[in-house]
């Protein structure tokens, strides 16, 4: 039986551990995360952030451990509610920029093609890819096929968002711009899941949770991360070194 704190989770991880043959990529990883915020899963290369993502939106099954979204079992009729933003795009290179994101829309059940045009307007400009909206995928540049992956994922307004490296290839200022939406949208009850390595999108975020190969070493808000390190100007880099060490030597 859920606690009463359940209502007001978004997700809730409970023991989860995830092997890719004989390669463990999560072992007993735990997260609970509040309804509304930006969590950002910080980490290097291999540290188990996609896999985690992979997990949450339904791509990959855990063998161990327990998950929900929204107080529910992750199920295929919940894909409405979930907009993901892989790492390496989904685009259809026949398509054109709106036909791409128009594409999702439909999938994410947005019948009325009223409405439809209208989100696809409104997301397109958002990414400042109006203009290019006629398009084709293979005529833009990689941070541009970023720009609509991003715009495809929101297109259907979802209360959960799941960004695996959302800002890779932006320039600082539609950067800014980004980070402004995603604030609006944690406004109005959104939750974003950031998977990311830069210490840039991590100031950005609410909460934050380290990872380092497969494991939670540390959560908290940006703050307490760094005062945790004793040191009153710590930046998020050395409050990540700092958990790493301090991890290292627990191993020991």
């Amino acid at each position: 039986m859920l606690d009463a704190m359940s209502d007001k989770l978004a997700i809730e991880v409970e023991k989860v551990s995830f092997n890719y043959a004989k390669l463990k990529a999560l072992s007993d990883l735990s997260l609970r995360i509040p309804r509304g915020i930006s969590f950002g899963v910080l980490g290097p290369n291999g540290a188990g952030k996609t896999t985690l993502i992979r997990l949450l939106v339904g791509l990959l099954k855990q063998k161990e451990g327990r998950i929900q979204l929204l107080g529910q079992h992750p199920t295929r009729q919940m894909a409405h509610l979930i907009g993901y933003m892989p790492q390496q795009h989904s685009l259809y290179n026949e398509l054109s920029v709106a036909q791409n994101v128009d594409f999702f829309a439909k999938i994410y059940r947005l019948k009325n093609r009223t409405e439809r045009a209208k989100r696809v307007e409104e997301v397109l400009r958002l990414v400042n890819l109006w203009e290019r909206r006629n398009d084709g995928i293979m005529k833009l540049s990689g941070g541009m096929k970023q720009r609509v992956s991003l715009a495809c994922a929101i297109v259907h307004n979802p209360p959960l968002l799941f960004l695996d490296e959302p800002t890779v290839g932006l320039d600082p200022e539609l950067r800014a711009n980004f980070w402004q939406h995603f604030a609006n949208l944690n406004s109005r009850g959104v939750t974003i899941i950031v998977s990311s390595h830069t210490m840039d999108d991590a100031a950005h975020c609410n909460r934050l949770a380290f990872l380092r190969s497969g494991r939670v070493i540390a959560e908290g808000t940006p703050l307490q991360l760094c005062q945790a390190t004793g040191k009153p100007d710590a930046t998020l880099e050395e409050a990540f070194l700092y958990f790493v060490r301090r991890e290292g030597k627990n191993d020991a």
